[in-house]
């Protein structure tokens, strides 16, 4: 499976009576296949997951694949710091109709590299479809090493790593193992351009719920070598990429497609509202580009 593109982290939309909103998922689902988003990517860390039952994530994996029914691929967060519990979710989720799966690195357990392999390599054994992996130490406190890199991405299951360290240099090391079968995808919104021209092929994006079709046009610029106009717009949008992270993600994304008229609830505790300070930078950095967010 090729990975390139634009592919939406989706926040997860509540009611007022913090129940999964359906029918705004089915909207936003419609809305991203309009906006030639290149893939949606569910029960990952912007969808609040580990606020999640196990029979919400189940239920929001059946109605996102009936809705998008083949149209754009559906990546779904399997991944667990239990390597039992991540197998047990990746294969109901396989079954369950997905064209792939995210699995994070085992947090908070601090594996030795032999154990990390072990990890994945069980994962991926155990399901027919591609997986990604997900490096993001800011909230595993811990991160794939460029070794365990070079093991797994040989793996035949095993087609991808979001990189969401924020480290170019880290980027540049596992470039390298860049081929047909292993793709590197950027985790950082404000990172598109400089980790695709170190040959990533798309990002998994945040910037993506408020602006699908700014954050796809980014990596088609780039896909096809044309770095100048990618740059650009790049830059345009890198006040409002960084503002998304003003506090811990989604909080700021789901104030600001409130602000912009989305209906998608607020966040389930322990995440909570925006400070007043920061959500009017937010609102003034989404007021001063107005039309140009689409």
């Amino acid at each position: 499976m090729n990975f390139k593109g634009s592919y939406v982290a989706l926040i997860t939309p509540f009611y007022e009576q913090d129940n999964v909103n359906y029918k705004v998922l089915g909207e936003l689902i419609e809305f991203h296949i309009a906006s030639k988003t290149d893939g949606l990517v569910i029960l990952g860390t912007t969808a609040e997951t580990p606020n999640l039952t196990e029979e919400e994530k189940e239920e929001i994996i059946r109605f996102t694949v009936a809705k998008v029914n083949h149209r754009i691929p559906v990546v779904v967060g399997s991944g667990s710091n239990s390597t039992k519990i991540a197998i047990n979710n990746s294969k109901k989720y396989e079954a369950l109709g997905v064209d792939a799966l995210l699995v994070i690195t085992p947090y908070y357990n601090k594996t030795n590299s032999e154990g990390m392999i072990k990890h994945f390599q069980a994962i991926a054994d155990s399901v027919n479809i591609p997986i990604i992996m997900y490096n993001v130490p800011s909230r595993t406190g811990i991160s794939l090493s460029e070794h365990e890199i070079e093991v797994l991405s040989k793996h035949k299951n095993i087609q991808a790593i979001k990189e969401a360290s924020g480290n170019i240099s880290f980027v540049a090391k596992i470039a390298k193992y860049v081929s047909d079968d292993f793709c590197i995808l950027s985790g950082n919104d404000d990172q598109i351009v400089p980790v695709m021209s170190l040959g990533a092929t798309g990002v998994v994006s945040v910037l993506a719920n408020i602006a699908p079709t700014i954050t796809h046009q980014i990596t088609k610029h780039m896909l096809n070598g044309e770095v100048k106009e990618a740059k650009e717009l790049q830059l345009a949008y890198l006040n409002l990429s960084s503002d998304l992270f003003l506090e811990t993600s989604p909080i700021p994304v789901k104030n600001a497609m409130n602000y912009m008229g989305y209906n998608v609830g607020e966040c389930r505790l322990p995440l909570y509202k925006m400070s007043k300070e920061n959500e009017k930078i937010l609102h003034e950095e989404i007021d001063r580009l107005g039309d140009l967010i689409k």
